[in-house]
């Protein structure tokens, strides 16, 4: 599964992947291979994520990465990303995200990202998330990156899932990394 969308990342750079995880051990194991795959393949990686997980996944990397291989990982609180404007509102996150990129992208330098998407619950406005997902599909073809936008499979409802497998051409599932037949380009 690693190789197959390691390769992919390789071959296309553009791709976008809804990993839908299932346990905290699940996601922090595909969360370190992600950063440590980017690693030694040279990108730099941008991960996108609330605090409390962070401390943990930088401490696995310190045993994992070298302190130089460590300043290719770029962390942005996942709270700032999302909420940046006050409110989960979609343009002012994709304004954020254009300018935390730039960098990136006039220096030429390769980069990968992992979004961590949460909710304090699903009554959340979905059609939101249905917005930004169309938007950073977008972002991710115009700049050629892989992302990974990690959501809790266990918290998403009918509707959410139907929107994500629309707006993400890969998933990742437990063990299994698939093309989305439900897939709209946008």
């Amino acid at each position: 599964m690693h190789s197959q969308m390691n390769q992919l990342f390789v071959d296309q750079k553009s791709v976008h992947v809804l990993y839908a995880y299932r346990g905290m051990q699940k996601y922090m194991e595909q969360v370190l291979s992600y950063i440590k795959e980017g690693v030694l393949a040279g990108d730099y990686v941008i991960l996108i994520e609330n605090d409390r997980l962070y401390r943990m996944i930088e401490k696995e990397l310190n045993g994992i990465l070298t302190e130089e291989q460590m300043k290719f990982v770029h962390r942005v609180n996942s709270f700032d990303f999302y909420f940046s404007s006050g409110s989960y509102h979609p343009p002012a996150i994709e304004a954020y995200f254009n300018q935390m990129v730039q960098p990136y992208i006039e220096k030429n330098i390769s980069f990968r990202s992992w979004a961590h998407v949460e909710w304090a619950s699903m009554e959340e406005p979905l059609h939101l998330i249905e917005d930004f997902e169309k938007i950073v599909d977008g972002a991710v073809n115009q700049y050629s990156f892989p992302l990974i936008c990690a959501y809790d499979g266990e918290r998403m409802p009918d509707y959410l899932v139907k929107i994500l497998m629309e707006t993400h051409p890969y998933v990742l599932m437990d063990e299994n990394f698939i093309h989305s037949d439900q897939y709209q380009s946008s």
